[in-house]
């Protein structure tokens, strides 16, 4: 078999943390138990592009028991866990690429060697495998039946596409389900991100102005977690409408001018290129803190830094200080990546239970359903979006009500009024 990891040795280790996630994935399980009873997939070849996390793993397992030939590879340089890697190689027999601090050259290196699977469904968190396919594998369009996205930086790029016309197989946006982005990307962001802030750098947060950049759902996860802990939130935002929205949850607006002068610690949280740019670095306090938890690392203008450093320190693991020529002094966790998985371990395994129910279960529609779909971005089926908000309910032992006849009926009708 054929795989590239650190060291295939971490393997036992590696498979303590998949069994330990797992027991926090009970949905998962059950899509899992019923994959290997009924074998769904049985024929397909996925190439996945996702963080090589415990939670992915159990993932890629679960697709596997439902009959999938699987590959992995990672869809950031700095989330594997070599570990976690290793034990799916040498364990469970699934293909892996992926090695933590892999440079930029290794990264599309073990993209290519997914690809050449020869894929007839693509699994993406940031559309780096479907671009590739469509910019330089090409050859492999013909095979794809469809594939799936996790990000919401991903599915801006994928929609780009659609819109141009550009894109060639049919897309299901796993964001966009609630199941997803309600839970994964306001508790999960939440708090990985507080995570990997404090263990990059073992501050207080209690009394520090965090600014958060971008009040979409990741937004309101941090500036809740870290308004929690102690911290005057700030947020920066664009959207009259969550602008308004932050204000009313409390929190502080302003421009980012205003920000820059006051911020302890900025976040982007955006999905956009440069927030957290040259208005915010040439004014901001000596020893500020820079992070980044939206899917790329462009988030942060690294090229402003280090046109106008002098100097570049790695003060701490997972801590770069950048000496600007005004002897003021930056510090850029995670290389500007990812802080959540890049200096931490990304979202407890109890939140990405649901995100993953819907990767396989959408995995699944495209398998038995591709000749229906078109060459589009489409939602996670509404079905399958209650279904898991369902199991997950009963995991947790909570019963709710259903409504009465007479009610559905009510909300059915226009006749009755006061």
């Amino acid at each position: 078999m054929n795989y590239d990891v650190k060291d295939i040795s971490l393997a036992k280790q590696g498979k303590a943390k998949i069994e330990w996630a797992a027991n926090d994935m009970p949905v998962l399980l059950q899509i899992t138990e019923d994959f290997s009873k009924n074998k769904p997939l049985k024929g397909a070849v996925v190439s996945a592009c996702l963080h090589v996390t415990s939670e992915t793993a159990n993932l890629m397992i679960a697709l596997k028991e439902g009959g999938a030939d699987v590959c992995l590879c990672a869809s950031n340089p700095l989330s594997t866990q070599d570990d976690v890697a290793a034990s799916l190689v040498k364990d469970f027999g699934i293909e892996v690429y992926a090695i933590k601090g892999e440079d930029n050259q290794t990264y599309y290196k073990h993209i290519n060697s997914a690809l050449d699977k020869k894929p007839c469904i693509s699994m993406d968190d940031g559309a780096d495998l479907i671009s590739t396919i469509h910019s330089k594998r090409r050859e492999l369009i013909e095979n794809v039946l469809g594939g799936t996205e996790e990000t919401t930086t991903g599915v801006i790029r994928l929609k780009s596409m659609q819109f141009k016309g550009v894109l060639e197989y049919p897309i299901i946006a796993v964001n966009e389900a609630k199941t997803k982005h309600f839970f994964d990307n306001r508790y999960g962001t939440g708090q990985s991100t507080i995570d990997g802030i404090l263990r990059a750098t073992n501050i207080l947060l209690a009394g520090k102005k965090f600014v958060v950049v971008g009040y979409g759902w990741c937004g309101k996860g941090v500036a809740m977690r870290a308004k929690g802990m102690g911290a005057s939130v700030i947020v920066l935002e664009v959207d009259p409408f969550k602008a308004i929205e932050a204000k009313m949850d409390g929190f502080d607006v302003m421009h980012s001018s205003e920000a820059a002068k006051i911020g302890d610690i900025f976040l982007s949280v955006t999905g956009n290129i440069n927030v957290i740019g040259e208005n915010i670095l040439s004014k901001c306090k000596d020893n500020v803190i820079v992070a980044n938890s939206g899917h790329f690392d462009a988030e942060i203008d690294l090229n402003y830094l280090n046109k106008n450093s002098k100097k570049v320190v790695e003060i701490r693991p997972f801590v770069k200080q950048y000496i600007m020529n005004d002897n003021r002094r930056i510090n850029v966790l995670a290389e500007g990546r990812l802080v959540n998985l890049g200096a931490a371990e990304g979202h407890p395994a109890s939140v990405m239970d649901m995100s993953f129910a819907n990767q396989a279960l959408s995995v699944k529609y495209i398998f038995q359903n591709s000749q229906k779909l078109q060459k589009k971005v489409y939602t996670v089926p509404e079905e399958i979006d209650k279904n898991i908000a369902e199991l997950k309910l009963k995991s947790m032992g909570i019963k709710i009500d259903k409504l009465t006849k007479e009610q559905e009926k009510y909300l059915q009708s226009w006749e009755l009024g006061t």
